[in-house]
Parts: C-alpha cells; sequence; structure tokens
C-alpha cells in the first residue's frame, strides 16, 4: 500500500475513533437523555432525513454544506451500530470491515488480476460476485429482489425495471419503449373517458413505469429529472408571484401565462453551474 494512503488511512482512522467514542459517551449512563432514549426505530425517520439532506447539498452545489451532511449521515450510522453493540450483535468496527472486505472482493480487476474492457463488464462481474456470494451463504435471491420498498416509487420503478433488463426482459431497443410510451397513453385516455378513478390511477401507474425505462434506456436518474424539474417550476413560480404585482388569484390565466413566459426566459438567461 503506497505510503500517502497508509497516511491517510492512519488520519481518518483516528478521527473516525474520535466519533465513535462521542457515540459510545453519549449513550452512556451519565450521557445525554434523549440519545439514551432512542432505539432503531425510532432512528430510522433521521436516517432518511439526514441521507435527504445530503442530497440537496449535493443539487446545491455546496461542498461545505455536502461535509456537514455527510458528517450527519455517518453519525446516524455510528449511532445504529452502536445500539447494535449494546444488544451484542456487532460494532460499528464489523460494518467497516465487512465494507472494506466486500469492496476488495468485488473489485478483482483493481484488487486482483482480472482484466475489464470497461464498466459494463465491470458491473456484469459485481452481479456474478454478488450471486455467488450469496449462493455461500445458502441464500437464493429472486431476480427484483435487493430493491429497497422504501425507496421513492420513481426511483424503485427503476431499479425493478433495471433489474428485469438484466437478465433480458426488457425492450430490443429504445424505439420500441417509445413505442409502448404512446400505447399507455392512448389506455390512459381510455381510462379518462371513462371516469374510472381506478383505472385511471392504474394506467397512470403503467406509464410512469414505462417512463422510467425510457430514462434508463437514455442514461438519466428519473428520480434526479422529476426533482430537477420541481426546482425549475418552484423557481419560475416564485419568480411569477413575485413580480405579479397583486395575489396570483385576481390575475386572469392569460395575465399568469405571461408572467410564466417571462420568468422562463430569465431562468434560461441566468448562466449554468
Amino acid at each position: 500500500m503506497a505510503q500517502p494512503i497508509r497516511e491517510a488511512i492512519h488520519q481518518s482512522g483516528a478521527n473516525f475513533g474520535e466519533l465513535v467514542a462521542i457515540m459510545q459517551r453519549l449513550l452512556s449512563k451519565d450521557g445525554c437523555p434523549w440519545d439514551r432514549e432512542q432505539s432503531l426505530q425510532t432512528l430510522k425517520p433521521f436516517l432518511i432525513e439526514e441521507a435527504h439532506e445530503v442530497l440537496e447539498a449535493i443539487d446545491a452545489q455546496d461542498p461545505e454544506g455536502h461535509r456537514e451532511e455527510l458528517g450527519d449521515l455517518l453519525f446516524q450510522i455510528v449511532f445504529q451500530s452502536e445500539l447494535r453493540a449494546a444488544e451484542g450483535a456487532f460494532g460499528i468496527e464489523d460494518v467497516v470491515a465487512a465494507i472494506a472486505r466486500k469492496m476488495v472482493r468485488r473489485h478483482p480487476h483493481v484488487f486482483g488480476d482480472l482484466k475489464v474492457s470497461g464498466s459494463e463488464e465491470v458491473l456484469a462481474n459485481w452481479g456474478k460476485l454478488k450471486a455467488e456470494e450469496h449462493a455461500e451463504q445458502g441464500k437464493r435471491r429472486a431476480t427484483l429482489d435487493g430493491v429497497p420498498q422504501a425507496l421513492p416509487s420513481l426511483l424503485r420503478a427503476q431499479r425493478i425495471g433495471e433489474k428485469a433488463a438484466a437478465v433480458g426482459f426488457d425492450w430490443p431497443d429504445l424505439a420500441g419503449v417509445r413505442a409502448k410510451v404512446t400505447e399507455e397513453l392512448g389506455e390512459l385516455d381510455e381510462a379518462i373517458a371513462s371516469g374510472d378513478a381506478a383505472a385511471i390511477g392504474e394506467e397512470l401507474g403503467d406509464l410512469l413505469f414505462v417512463l422510467t425505462r425510457i430514462a434508463s434506456w437514455c442514461k438519466v436518474d428519473a428520480e434526479g429529472a422529476l426533482a430537477a424539474c420541481i426546482r425549475r417550476f418552484r423557481g419560475r413560480f416564485e419568480d411569477m408571484e413575485s413580480r405579479a404585482g397583486r395575489p396570483l388569484p385576481e390575475l386572469s390565466l392569460a395575465e399568469m401565462d405571461l408572467l410564466w413566459r417571462d420568468a422562463k426566459r430569465r431562468a434560461s438567461e441566468l448562466p449554468k453551474k
């Protein structure tokens, strides 16, 4: 191992040990009453919240905020590990050691002699090694396993579609997926015409799912694309509202449309980050 890597590991290990010691102190008998009252169940919302705050810092291109939010997320991982350690299940050192072993095992093209031609072969080897590990552990995993139900539905749909595609259950080309979008739009129109709310919901779900396949074919993150769209909409809407001069309900749709177009034009003139 190169000397700079050794030094980095030594320094990060010292800092990490300090964080673990702080967590242990908080959970000790004379530690923090609030921390001592927490359980794995009560910590679940905080884990999700911290993860989303990391994403927001990334999207805001805020390195300082990103560093802070990653620390908050890491603290949640240490917190949960210490609660498990109190049960005698595992400790944070087991978590770190296990992921380190996994990363070395899953990257034989870096830490071993395997030669790969590119990222697609890396992913194929990853899936093969993962399947071998599960077989060794006596676990049987179905094709669509491993996608958490708690994921946002759009992201979950894209991941499930990708897993199905990985075993060949997919359209042969992007044109086929696009044709399916047209088909699903037609079925949604029929459901809307029928006035059947259940059918409308079903067809809308089908359409959204197929759109995530478009995203995968085009190598776009559907969840991220929608989040960016929401940010653009909110920014333009707030700009429109701030320039309206009076409450929006007092404006006609035509007046709001003019303000919206102006907000959209100004947004397009801003320098790209």
